[in-house]
Parts: C-alpha cells; structure tokens; sequence
C-alpha cells in the first residue's frame, strides 16, 4: 500500500518570520526545515491570519513560495499551526525531516 505524503501546516508569523515594527526577521531553522519537507515529499500549506495574500507574499520574500500547496487565512481550514494534520508536534515533523 502506498502512504500519503504528510500534509503540514505552517502559519506565517512566529513560524516563518518575527516582525518588530515594519521589518520581518526570517527564522532560518524554520524556512530551511520548510525545504526540506518538500524536498521530502510532505504536502505544505502556509496561512496566515492576515490574509492568504499576505502568507504569500513572506514566502515569495523568503525563497519558499514553490514549496507550499495554498495561501489561506481561515485557520479553522487546517487542524493545528505548527503540526500536521494529525497534531503531530513540531519536533516530530523536524525529526521526520531529518531522516
């Protein structure tokens, strides 16, 4: 039986990047970990909740835009931020990435 790739979940802010007034800081561990499951073959899905043009637009600016399925500003679309679809947490999805 063939297994569906994992489908992951990752909200803009605090994820991706920190904001301080006007600038974005990106989080390198994040948007390198980002790569790589989708190097991996996992099924990624960015939101925000300031809006599916403004999840797109940090990851045009990150480089990562390729690496996600939609842009969505309904978190009630997708079952938990920072988790798949299952609730794994975070550090599961890293250690998934690694192998």
């Amino acid at each position: 039986m063939t297994s569906r790739p994992p489908a992951i979940y990752v909200d803009v802010d605090d994820t991706l990047i920190r904001t301080f007034g006007t600038k974005r800081i990106p989080i390198p561990a994040t948007v390198a970990l980002v790569k790589a499951l989708r190097q991996k073959g996992a099924m990624l899905y960015c939101w925000s909740r300031g809006g599916a043009a403004y999840a797109r637009e940090v990851a045009d600016q990150l480089g990562i835009a390729a690496c996600f399925e939609p842009f969505s500003r309904n978190r009630s679309f997708f079952s938990t931020t920072r988790g798949s679809e299952t609730g794994a947490p975070w550090n599961s999805i890293r250690r998934s990435a690694r192998r």
